[in-house]
C-alpha cells in the first residue's frame, strides 16, 4: 500500500527551513540540510526559491506575518507599543530572525508593508509628516522588536577577590552601576540584566519623547532655526 507524499510548494519550504532555524540555528540552515529534512533532492527547492537569499527572505516574511495587527481604538502610544511588543513576541520565538534581518541589503515588500502600517498608526494619531519620518529613523530596529546592543555576543566574567578590587579600581562607575541595579525583575537571561524590561523601558522613553515632540508641534525646520526649545 503506497502512501502519497506531501506535495512541496513554497509554504511548506518556508516552514520547514523556519522550524529548522528555530532548532539549530541560521548559520547551520542550507539548502542541502533542507532538502534533506523535507526529503527531497536539492534540487527540488529550486523550484520554490531562487537562491538561499530568496529563502530567507522568504521566512522573515514569515515571522513578520506573525505580528499583530493594529489595534484600533486606543490611543496611538498605546497601540504602537502593543504592536512593537508583538513584534518582540515573534522575534523572541524565532531567535535567528534579527540578526537574519540585519543581514539584508534591502527590505522585503513584506517587510515594507509592516513599516508603512506603522507610519500609518504615527499619522493618524496626529503626528506630522516631519516628525513621524524622525520617529521612525529613532525607533529603527526597535519597531521590529530587537535593539541593537553592544557586546551582545557573550556575557563578561564577574570577577571576585583581587580581580574585583582592580575592576573597582579602574571602572569605579560601571562597577557601581552593575552592582547596584535591580536585576531580578522578570525573567533574566544568564546573570546579567532582564532583557525584556530593559527594552519597554527603553521603548517606553523613547514613545514618551515622541509624545511630547507631537504635544509641542516640533518640526526639524526648527531645530535649524534654533526654535526647538
Amino acid at each position: 500500500m503506497s502512501t502519497q507524499r506531501e506535495p512541496l510548494n513554497r509554504q511548506r519550504v518556508l516552514a520547514a527551513a523556519t522550524a529548522f532555524a528555530d532548532a539549530a540555528g541560521l548559520d547551520a540552515l542550507s539548502m542541502r540540510s533542507l532538502a534533506d529534512g523535507l526529503g527531497v533532492v536539492p534540487m527540488a527547492l529550486y523550484k520554490h526559491v531562487a537562491n538561499k537569499d530568496e529563502l530567507i527572505d522568504g521566512m522573515i516574511d514569515l515571522v513578520i506575518g506573525e505580528i499583530a495587527p493594529p489595534l484600533s481604538g486606543i490611543g496611538w502610544q498605546a497601540a504602537v507599543r502593543a504592536r512593537i511588543l508583538s513584534a518582540r513576541e515573534a522575534l523572541l520565538r524565532h531567535p535567528w530572525a534579527s540578526a537574519a534581518m540585519e543581514s539584508r541589503a534591502a527590505p522585503t515588500v513584506t517587510v515594507l508593508g509592516y513599516m508603512d502600517s506603522m507610519i500609518a498608526m504615527f499619522l493618524a494619531g496626529g503626528f506630522s509628516v516631519d516628525l513621524t519620518h524622525h520617529c521612525m529613523h529613532a525607533l529603527g530596529s526597535r519597531m521590529f522588536g530587537f535593539s541593537q546592543e553592544l557586546y551582545r555576543g557573550g556575557q563578561a566574567p564577574t570577577p571576585d577577590g583581587e580581580a574585583a578590587r582592580q575592576m573597582a579600581m579602574l571602572f569605579p562607575n560601571i562597577v557601581l552601576v552593575a552592582t547596584g541595579a535591580d536585576h531580578d525583575r522578570g525573567s533574566i537571561v544568564g546573570s546579567g540584566c532582564d532583557d525584556q524590561f530593559e527594552f519597554e523601558f527603553a521603548l517606553d522613553l523613547v514613545l514618551d519623547g515622541f509624545e511630547l515632540l507631537r504635544r509641542r508641534n516640533w518640526r526639524s525646520a526648527d531645530r535649524r532655526t534654533g526654535l526647538a526649545a
